[in-house]
């Protein structure tokens, strides 16, 4: 009988050992890590850089449709239906890219005597946008309008996607390098060290998008094209770094 008590006080000794020891080690870490994280907190360097990749322009961003005046709404809309499907059957055959519908209008036209309105025709706008290969845009634009286009709204110019996706990559690596070397200099001036990286932010990578513009001349004598001629597109990225120190 008092040996199995004994036994029994072991064992309750143990465990009671046992969880007192748990119960420091529990109250020693949850003391040390506010600490270690408040320290963290602070020493903490946060630094913004920037990354610009320039690349060529190979596409043109085209707009361009057919107006027709008439007086009635059937008439103009009819004849601005025919011309806008010759246009089309036009750059459908010439293989231009993302090809759509840009705006369909039909209007009343009033004349004003005396203050007072008087219907005198409609007018029928049909537009469409597309992508075609710089080199061949100007010749494009000639015969779209020769086959019924009378209105050409402008023209922007973009590099294609997959250059696009590329510059954006460089971007990208441009803007962490900045931060890095930005966060080395305030650093290096401070007499400390570089830490591990805490938390990365890419705040964006992106083109912008294409600005429709006027051609400067548009048509001229009958054996001219019309002259097109791109640029450069800039992809812009930035990148935050939370570095420690």
């Amino acid at each position: 009988m008092n040996s199995n008590l004994q036994r029994r006080d072991r064992i309750n000794f143990r465990s009671l050992v046992t969880a007192l020891c748990l119960t420091l080690t529990l109250v020693s870490f949850v003391g040390l890590d506010p600490a270690v994280a408040q320290e963290q907190r602070l020493r903490t360097l946060s630094v913004t850089g920037r990354g610009v990749e320039a690349i060529p322009t190979t596409q043109t961003q085209v707009r361009l449709g057919v107006e027709v005046v008439g007086k009635t709404a059937a008439e103009v809309q009819q004849e601005a239906a025919r011309r806008s499907s010759a246009v089309v059957e036009l750059l459908r055959s010439r293989q231009v890219e993302k090809l759509e519908t840009a705006g369909i209008t039909l209007s009343p036209t009033y004349s004003y005597q005396n203050e007072q309105p008087r219907l005198i025709g409609y007018t029928a706008t049909n537009t469409v946008s597309f992508r075609i290969n710089t080199a061949s845009a100007g010749t494009l634009l000639d015969d779209a309008v020769n086959a019924g286009a009378t209105r050409i709204d402008g023209v922007s110019f973009v590099a294609a996607d997959s250059a696009i996706e590329q510059a954006r990559k460089q971007a990208l690596k441009k803007a962490t390098q900045d931060a890095q070397s930005q966060a080395d200099a305030v650093l290096s001036a401070l007499n400390l060290k570089r830490g591990d990286i805490l938390g990365i932010q890419v705040n964006g990578a992106i083109a912008p998008p294409p600005m429709y513009r006027q051609l400067a001349r548009l048509g001229g004598a009958a054996d001219a094209t019309t002259p097109v001629v791109g640029g450069e597109q800039q992809i812009e990225a930035s990148v935050t770094l939370q570095i420690g120190y």
